[in-house]
């Protein structure tokens, strides 16, 4: 069977031409040899390896072959053709993989990426002369090291949750549009595509989730980053503190002096009793252990739940109730 070229780009069988460019692009921009730390001759062999794994994927008959047959079938030149075993671009045997230089031009434009990382490296292993060619150069003089393709500057989207969301987690599929560059025309044309956040229970207000290179597709331009950054909805009874909540309860006068058990709903529905000795001050503060917002860096783990009592004072007292009072204190 060969090489097993969906492990080598690091993608799934159903990998589409758009997860199959963004993996190439991250493995090219790691192992190219004019880039990648350690032997230089190993560098080669792993860029030439991503090359022949993206060429074929990436070529939608090339792959329908290997699907079926794996590389040996390729080399060997077989095919769907009636006539015998017809090859990917009719060829019977003789497979040749494309120049790794005319690969890394398809996907990123007519500027070198690695042009400021020097080392010259210029494909010569790979069927042109280094002295010849350089990357994007074509025949005849080399390229100022100086260009490289830039990076598009990261889109940020803000992803508003409400604090039930944030406790239990939760899943958002989100719709974007985005531009890409047509594999046929080579002309940049608008699609849609959804990106799946799954909420871990416990995240807060700031965390962001990094889609990397999922923005427009231009030429000569890496694709941006898109980032959601988590933001919390006001709640109309809790208040968050890190990994705390705080609630507020009202108790009457003579509750304050005489005690009383205040119920409280939690956050996910459940009542807590909370008892109030006697004589409860207004502010003070009542804290349930472990019934507080869950820790996302410590699985089963919860923050407290802070219970502020507030103490509602009655707005007259007659002539009688002043005088009971003043004779019980």
């Amino acid at each position: 069977m060969g090489r097993d070229f969906y492990a080598i780009l690091g993608v799934g069988r159903s990998a589409t031409g758009d997860e199959l460019k963004k993996a190439y692009r991250k493995l090219a921009l790691k192992y190219h040899p004019d880039k990648a730390k350690g032997s230089k001759e190993e560098a080669e062999k792993k860029f030439k390896e991503i090359s022949e794994a993206y060429d074929v994927l990436s070529d939608a008959e090339k792959r329908k072959i290997y699907d079926k047959y794996g590389e040996d079938g390729l080399q060997a030149g077989m095919g769907d053709g009636s006539a015998g075993f017809q090859g990917a671009n009719g060829f019977h045997g003789n497979f040749n993989f494309r120049n790794p230089e005319d690969i890394l031009r398809e996907v990123f434009g007519n500027e070198s990426p690695f042009g400021s990382f020097g080392g010259g490296f210029s494909f010569g292993g790979f069927g042109a002369s280094p002295m010849d060619t350089d990357m994007f150069g074509g025949m005849g003089g080399r390229r100022s090291r100086s260009s490289r393709v830039s990076k598009g500057e990261a889109v940020i989207h803000h992803l508003p949750l409400s604090l039930e969301e944030l406790y239990e987690g939760t899943t958002k599929r989100l719709k974007i549009t985005k531009r890409i560059v047509d594999g046929a025309s080579g002309k940049t044309v608008p699609a849609t595509k959804v990106l799946t956040i799954d909420v871990r229970p416990g995240w807060k207000k700031g965390t962001k989730i990094t889609f990397p290179e999922e923005g427009d597709e231009l030429p000569g331009i890496v694709p941006s980053d898109i980032t959601f950054v988590i933001d919390e909805k006001p709640h109309d009874r809790f208040t968050r503190n890190g990994n705390d909540l705080e609630v507020r309860v009202n108790i009457t006068l003579k509750d304050a002096l005489c005690g009383t058990t205040a119920h409280i709903q939690s956050i996910d529905g459940r009542t807590l009793d909370v008892h109030l000795p006697s004589v409860t001050t207004p502010e003070t503060a009542k804290i349930i252990h472990g019934e507080g917002m869950p820790i996302s860096k410590q699985p089963g783990q919860r923050g407290n739940l802070v219970v502020r009592v507030n103490v509602v004072f009655p707005r007259t007292l007659t002539d009688e109730q002043k005088s009971r009072i003043a004779s019980a204190l």
